[in-house]
Formats: structure tokens, C-alpha cells, sequence
């Protein structure tokens, strides 16, 4: 299954590339609504080869990912693959330079499923896509005003 996003920001690359590669005020925020995330790994600078231990519910059950950094190219891209109990997945982020103000964000979410209880699930996904995509649209213009507004007011 997959599914994207894109959103236009009012602000330049750069500063959108740091704000959405700030991963602890996003482990924070994880925290904040329930979810268990622990850093694995963690490399000296920013970038490829972190990684994380993220536990959280889905429809009432428990579910574990193991998270992986695989690709940091500063200011354009970075691509996040996952592993859990039959399911496997990428997200990919890519930020384009629209002029020297404005940024797209492009997100990119695939999974697919190993084992049968994997398959429901993501077949259960898939019964409610336009939904879901409504959704996720909806959050990512969301978290793009975000963005804009932390990059107007400096934090």
C-alpha cells in the first residue's frame, strides 16, 4: 500500500530541512500521545544510521517498529525505513526549492505485509484509503502552517 503527500511552506529549504530533521522535538511529540520511543542508535552528526525502537497501539494490540534512518542528503531528501512483527515499510521525504522563500514537502509512505495478520491489517488500511488520505493531507497542511509559523517566529 502507498500513499503521498505534498504541501507548499513559505520558507526556505534550508531552514524547513532543520525543522523537519529536528527527530527530538518529533520523539517528544511521540511521547506526549502515548507512543514508547527509544533511540537505538545514534550517530555523531545528524544523519544516515540512527535509529529507533517505537511501541505503540494500533486498534487496541501493541505493535513494535524498528525505525532506521537510510538516506540523509541535506537539504533535499531523507528516507526512513521500518520494520515490525509481518510488516515492513519506507517513508521518504523529499523538500523541493520552489524560490528562495518557498519549499514543497513531499512525503511518501509504502508498506507491505509478510505475514497474514499483517495482511488484514494493512487490507483494513485499505478499505478506509480515501479516508486515510483525506487525513494525512489534512495533518501535513497542518504541520506545514507549523513549520511557517516556527520559521516566522524563530523557534
Amino acid at each position: 500500500m502507498q500513499f503521498s503527500a505534498k504541501e507548499d511552506i513559505q520558507a526556505p529549504i534550508t531552514a524547513v530541512f532543520d525543522m523537519v530533521a529536528d527527530f527530538e522535538r518529533f520523539e517528544r511529540m511521540a511521547m506526549r500521545r502515548g507512543v514508547d520511543v527509544r533511540r537505538v542508535v545514534e550517530p555523531n552528526e545528524p544523519g544516515a544510521g540512527a535509529c529507533w525502537d517505537i511501541e505503540f497501539k494500533v486498534r487496541g494490540k501493541p505493535r513494535r517498529v524498528s525505525v532506521e534512518l537510510a538516506e540523509f542528503e541535506r537539504p533535499t531528501q531523507m528516507q526512513f525505513v521500518f520494520a515490525g512483527k509481518g510488516m515492513t515499510g519506507m517513508t521518504a521525504i523529499e523538500l523541493l526549492p520552489l524560490s528562495q522563500r518557498h519549499t514543497r514537502l513531499g512525503i511518501e509512505i509504502s508498506l507491505t505485509a509478510q505475514t497474514l495478520p499483517a495482511r488484514l491489517l494493512l487490507q483494513s488500511f485499505k478499505l478506509g484509503r480515501s479516508r486515510f488520505r483525506r487525513q494525512f493531507q489534512l495533518r501535513l497542511n497542518e504541520f506545514a502552517r507549523e513549520l511557517e509559523e516556527r520559521y516566522l517566529h524563530g523557534a
